[in-house]
């Protein structure tokens, strides 16, 4: 049987939460310690904020110091969006000695916008031999680790191509309200400018893919538009009736020598309608994909606790998902 893992929660907002149940049911994790900074979450028990149906003894600090001071292989990171801003917490759980599995979107490959960071954090990270990954649905899997683990059956590949449709209508108000549902266009485009208004690691996945498959790109471009209701849209948290923005279509390119060599086009929406995931992979021979029934908060919850065992597992230093081995459900 595998050793134990003993893990220390830093963040148990909803995303955090998720993927503390989804270890809390494998018997091979043992929670030792959790960290937010909620004045309504410390001191309680983490069983009462995960639901589970007994006490585990661990309760919430505020402390990240003194609880990162206990003895554990493996933080279960999940604060942030951005690199920067996340990256001081990082640094301490580095120094503490503990591996990192980060809900950070920005981190499933922070080369893509922040190198000289990114570069910094690598250098602590193998210093004080630990390792740090960044994962989760999207960036982490659906438009990036995926394509890249469909192109080992060709001989050769020219380009990657990426559709993902996510139907937000039943997700959880945080994310609706990401993408602007029920905003006026004008609205929309003032947020967008504030950058108020994006799902953020459309960059980190289109480098993400380019690096699984060692190509160096030029550049990488993004763009977002608003979409636009044709007919009213109830969900629990907004109405949106028609002329009213009802999600986003971001793309986000991969430029070599002029060539488009990666695409990814990302639709998140009240009115999408059935969810998806496709891809296409031109080479040799072409690809064609499909799969349903991914789930945003359920899978990212599942790739994080499926990859924390890998984590721990692999080599000092900040990985990404195409750089461990090959992640399953364990």
């Amino acid at each position: 049987m595998a050793k134990k893992i003993r893990v220390i929660l830093f963040g148990l907002g909803p995303i955090g939460a998720a993927c503390a149940r989804v270890l809390a049911a494998r018997p091979d994790y043992e929670f030792v310690g959790a960290i937010d900074l909620d004045p309504a979450k410390v001191g309680q028990d983490i069983a009462d904020i995960l639901g589970l149906a007994e006490k585990t003894g661990v309760k919430v600090s505020d402390k990240a110091a003194r609880v990162l001071a206990k003895d554990a292989e493996l933080v279960v990171h999940a604060t942030g969006s951005y690199f920067v801003k996340v990256r001081p917490q990082l640094e301490q759980i580095i120094q503490a000695g503990k591996n990192v599995v980060s809900t950070c979107e920005e981190l499933s490959n922070p080369w893509a916008q922040n190198p000289k960071e990114a570069d910094e954090l690598n250098r602590l990270a193998k210093k004080y031999r630990v390792t740090v990954v960044g994962t989760g649905i999207n960036p982490g899997y659906a438009m990036d680790t995926l394509p890249v683990a469909l192109t080992a059956v060709c001989s050769s590949v020219k380009r990657v191509r990426v559709k993902r449709v996510v139907d937000a209508s039943k997700r959880r108000r945080q994310l609706q309200q990401k993408i602007g549902a029920g905003m006026t266009q004008e609205a929309f485009r003032d947020a967008v400018s504030k950058k108020e208004i994006r799902h953020v690691g459309l960059s980190e996945s289109v480098s993400l893919v380019a690096r699984g498959l060692d190509w160096e790109l030029d550049k990488v471009q993004e763009e977002i538009e608003p979409l636009i209701a044709k007919n009213r849209v109830m969900t629990d948290h907004f109405i949106v009736d028609p002329t009213f923005v009802s999600g986003v279509q971001q793309f986000g390119r991969g430029i070599v020598k002029g060539e488009e060599k990666v695409t990814l086009e990302l639709v998140m929406a009240v009115d999408a309608g059935e969810a998806y995931d496709e891809a296409w992979i031109e080479g040799t021979p072409n690809l064609h994909s499909i799969v349903k029934g991914i789930h945003g908060d359920i899978s990212t919850a599942a790739v994080v606790a499926n990859t924390a065992r890998r984590v721990v597992e692999a080599k000092p230093g900040l990985l990404t998902m195409v750089d461990l081995p090959l992640v399953s459900a364990r």
